[in-house]
């Protein structure tokens, strides 16, 4: 936790809240706020408040509010809003799936990670991976978080339908909006406000 904290304090602040109006404050860090060093509010020192709206300002890809926020995808359209909260649940709550997905992942190296952070936003799923494609990964860990949920009860598990399709293909959505965008959509984003409302 200590580490977070040094971490957000020194991520660049986007602004303070007061009388109801947004103050810049970009350029300046919420430690420098600490010390009652902002020059668009000097000598004044943050609220707990300002700090929470500091903290959703940062964008790591797991943020840490009153629980645990997992950023690693974003919105989407509705049948696949619940996919992602699902898939962690299926994992993270089932000590089996969590296990399993440590052992998966416990030898990748800092290096191979980096690797994959940088290539998946190019190639999705077809990312060269050890001996195979990353889809393969995929399969695997989207396996476990089925069984992670259909382990707890609930009926759950038909939340991951949309990402095993996606699995499935080898598609990912940003796949499948470049071809529209290159295809029907010839090179064109108004058409995304037209077919992706939910």
């Amino acid at each position: 936790f200590e580490q977070y904290v040094d971490y957000a304090l020194d991520v660049p602040m986007y602004f303070v809240y007061r009388k109801k109006k947004y103050i810049d404050c970009t350029g300046m860090t919420f430690r420098d706020f600490l010390a009652g060093k902002l020059p668009c509010i000097p000598g004044e020192l943050p609220t707990l408040n300002d700090w929470e709206n500091h903290l959703t300002t940062i964008f790591p890809e797991v943020r840490l509010k009153r629980y645990l926020e997992m950023r690693g995808a974003d919105g989407g359209p509705w049948r696949r809003l619940c996919a992602l909260p699902a898939f962690w649940v299926g994992i993270l709550y089932d000590e089996v799936s969590l296990q399993r997905v440590l052992d998966l992942t416990a030898d990748w190296t800092l290096e191979e990670r980096q690797m994959l952070r940088n290539k998946v936003t190019v190639t999705g799923l077809k990312t060269p991976f050890r001996d195979g494609l990353l889809k393969h990964v995929a399969e695997e860990v989207l396996e476990l978080a089925k069984d992670g949920l259909e382990r707890r009860g609930y009926k759950e598990s038909g939340f991951l339908n949309a990402v095993a399709e996606v699995v499935r293909t080898g598609v990912t959505p940003a796949e499948r909006l470049l071809e529209l965008y290159h295809g029907k959509w010839e090179q064109s984003v108004d058409h995304v406000f037209e077919e992706l409302l939910y």
